[in-house]
């Protein structure tokens, strides 16, 4: 979009045009991940257990290629709402180069680590190799997730919302059609099982960048990736880091809570990991769509804060608390009515369906709270003030592992459950502290450095 539109359309429709793009591929992502764990927990109850484990790894690259990318979108747009086009090629360039480096890495480090990262969960035999399977195949593509995450975050900081939805569509559209194809073959097409579902979800990735490209050389954006450049001495990668790091710490904080609550809860019942897991795919679909609104808006943010207005940023964020509030109303209502129907998706046992059932309800009493923490996290990241945005995080991520593990010692799973409502109403009420605390609605239009 051009800066009189960032600057001058009415707020309200601007964030909706900007967000609901985002929440649509939200949406479409989020369905994605039920469908492709549907078909998994199709083979067995062992291989979804598997893809449970191995989450929090998948995760933390997902963390990486993304949280990064966010440094790159709010260094960009702040360079583009202040005018300074050449500032915005730096920064987009050398996050390209960064985040595939950081791609490569990760290859490596997962692989390597994920024989004893499963060990210390499960000694099951079948969970350990379809875990392993799996994740190889997986993490064979992290570079592919990687740059993904970059060029993602790259389109939304220059307002090519529709353009970045339809990329992440292509590769969501793919997985969920290959997923039941390559699990359980079709034809001369061989079922392969969790690998099945590992290739699925790579071809997805590779399509979703693939489509970036094709749209960088058919329809270029304000900002130039000149990768000739390289890494300039400019030191712009510091303005990316300095928003990019927490971001991948706010992003990878769940996967260390999920990996802290398994070893909780495998110590009560296995059964109870297995409900984590599938809690965790669900609730990708209420706040990945939540998370829709928050990409929306973070380019508004970061754009009217570099061309310093305070004004728009006060209407942008309220905007956002209200779309927000209506898609966590509408997740609460789902798990409170329909728990055990959406537990039955992936599990026929009655003992893990009716468990479930009580887990669901339970942890979504926290889900409105979390709209204020959702949204000021997504905001303080437009605003280059990443740490403010982790501190709200490391509530959310970090003080629940105490908190369940101290409830689990007087109710059992029942603590664990508790322990989530709990962090988000102390995270939300963090947020407004931070809010305050931080001048965002005195001191907003001072520049982040």
């Amino acid at each position: 979009m051009d800066q009189q539109t960032m600057l001058e359309r009415p707020v309200s429709g601007l964030v909706f045009s900007m967000s609901f793009p985002m929440v649509l591929s939200m949406l479409v992502n989020a369905l994605y991940n039920i469908v492709d764990s549907y078909f998994v927990a199709k083979i067995s109850g062992e291989a979804m257990t598997a893809l449970s484990l191995v989450f929090p790894l998948q995760n933390l690259i997902c963390a990486v290629g993304v949280g990064f990318g966010i440094g790159i979108n709010a260094a960009a747009a702040f360079y583009l709402g202040a005018g300074d086009v050449r500032k915005a090629d730096d920064v987009v360039t050398q996050g390209v180069i960064l985040n595939t480096l950081h791609g490569i890495i990760l290859t490596f480090a997962c692989i390597l680590s994920i024989p004893m990262f499963l060990r210390s969960f499960t000694e099951d035999v079948q969970v350990l190799r379809d875990g392993s399977a799996y994740s190889v195949i997986v993490f064979l593509f992290a570079t592919v997730q990687t740059l993904g995450g970059s060029f993602e975050k790259i389109f939304q900081a220059a307002g090519r919302m529709k353009a970045s939805m339809s990329c992440m569509l292509a590769g969501c559209i793919l997985n969920i059609v290959l997923d039941p194809l390559l699990i359980f073959g079709a034809g001369p097409i061989p079922g392969m099982g969790v690998c099945g579902a590992a290739i699925a979800t790579g071809l997805g990735q590779t399509a979703s960048l693939a489509a970036y490209l094709i749209l960088l050389l058919i329809r270029p954006l304000p900002v130039k990736i000149r990768l000739r450049k390289g890494l300039s001495t400019d030191k712009s990668y510091r303005r990316i880091y300095a928003v990019g790091i927490p971001a991948i710490l706010n992003m990878a904080l769940p996967s260390l809570l999920i990996a802290m609550l398994n070893g909780i809860l495998a110590q009560i019942s296995q059964v109870y990991v297995l409900i984590l897991g599938i809690y965790y795919k669900l609730q990708t679909f209420i706040y990945l769509t939540a998370n829709g609104i928050v990409q929306g808006i973070r380019p508004l943010v970061g754009f009217s804060y570099g061309a310093g207005r305070p004004d728009r940023i006060k209407k942008i964020v309220k905007s956002a608390l209200i779309f927000g509030s209506v898609i966590l109303a509408a997740g609460t209502l789902l798990c409170m009515l329909l728990p055990a129907q959406l537990m039955g998706l992936y599990s026929t046992d009655p003992l893990t369906i009716q468990e479930g059932e009580k887990a669901l309800r339970i942890i979504s009493c926290g889900f409105m709270a979390s709209t204020i923490s959702v949204v000021l996290s997504g905001t303080f990241e437009g605003l280059g003030k990443g740490m403010a945005s982790l501190t709200i995080s490391m509530i959310r991520y970090i003080a629940i592992i105490p908190t369940a593990f101290v409830l689990s010692l007087c109710f059992q799973a029942t603590g664990v459950w508790n322990a989530f409502w709990i962090t988000e109403v102390a995270a939300a009420l963090v947020s407004l502290v931070l809010l305050g605390r931080y001048g965002l609605l005195a001191k907003i239009a001072l520049p982040i450095g």
